[in-house]
């Protein structure tokens, strides 16, 4: 199908930018790299009544580390991110990053738009949720910062009123006793996730587990984080054992229906593996303080 008619402003600042999402009246979208968006119009699962092109605003495409963070911009895409040197103190995005759609989608998706659009089996509001990290949104009241904790509400839902605009978000950067694991499985590479994790594990300098986190995705309607710390100071960060421990959480966890791709059951199976693994690789990492991956 063709999308429903629409009109499209491209405004140069970001003023203008948030005045057309007013005068929409809650009938306008943002779009920056539109990789999840157009396919949605196309569908027409969304009617817009006006696009607001955040590209050519200034300031949105900077990429930075400041201090113990990493800021990536509205328009930056997600290739640029997975290449950056930059991104390389944030270790579990590199991780994640080669598992997001294709490369020529990363090339023109953002990572900002991907978390806007908040599909509970995308990659990186697992990886915003595990991290913590920080979005900021600016509307007609000015800029306000929402943790990505806060920021996903369920499917396709987020903290963003209509007028808002997601103008970057900020990653803490890992420190040397930080350990990551991510996975994910899905029917195909590049296809959405039936079950995946993110994985955090911080180390003391004895080598005892100060935080561990756990964020699952593809499993219900939004990114589902726990505190895994006192499960890996009890198993020792060991595999198996985490397999053998991870039963309870996996139940509340996993509260999706199951679909045509799978049940309700096969996915808490994934999830259970997925995450004893991941978990157990970030804790290793961390002991033996290999933050830093591939890209």
């Amino acid at each position: 199908m063709k999308a429903a008619p629409f009109a499209y402003a491209r405004p140069a600042a970001l003023s203008d930018a948030v005045a057309e999402l007013v005068n929409a009246d809650g009938g306008g979208k943002v779009i920056a790299g539109g990789q999840s968006l157009v396919p949605v119009l196309a569908m027409r699962l969304a009617r817009p009544t006006i696009l607001v092109d955040i590209n050519a605003v200034a300031g949105l495409d900077a990429l930075r580390a400041v201090g113990d963070r990493l800021e990536v911009g509205a328009t930056v895409r997600q290739r640029r991110v997975q290449h950056a040197p930059e991104s390389a103190q944030v270790p579990l995005l590199r991780l994640a990053l080669p598992w997001v759609g294709h490369r020529e989608l990363r090339s023109r998706g953002t990572v900002c738009g991907s978390l806007a659009h908040a599909d509970p089996a995308a990659e990186l509001p697992a990886v915003a949720c595990c991290l913590d990290a920080e979005l900021k949104l600016v509307g007609p009241e000015g800029e306000r910062t929402v943790r990505a904790r806060e920021f996903f509400r369920g499917a396709m839902t987020t903290a963003l009123r209509p007028e808002d605009i997601v103008t970057g978000v900020s990653f803490p950067v890992a420190g040397p006793r930080d350990g990551f694991g991510f996975a994910e499985i899905a029917r195909r590479h590049g296809d959405f996730a039936l079950a995946g994790v993110a994985a955090h594990v911080r180390v003391d300098d004895a080598g005892g587990v100060s935080a561990a986190t756990m964020t699952a995705f593809g499993v219900s309607d939004r990114p589902v984080t726990r505190d895994m710390t006192d499960l890996v100071r009890t198993t020792g960060g060991d595999q198996s054992e985490l397999l053998g421990a991870l039963d309870d959480v996996v139940r509340e966890v996993v509260d999706t229906d199951g679909d045509a791709h799978a049940s309700n059951g096969y996915r808490r199976r994934l999830l259970r593996v997925l995450a004893a693994r991941e978990v157990s690789k970030a804790y290793r990492r961390a002991v033996r303080g290999t933050a830093e991956v591939e890209s």
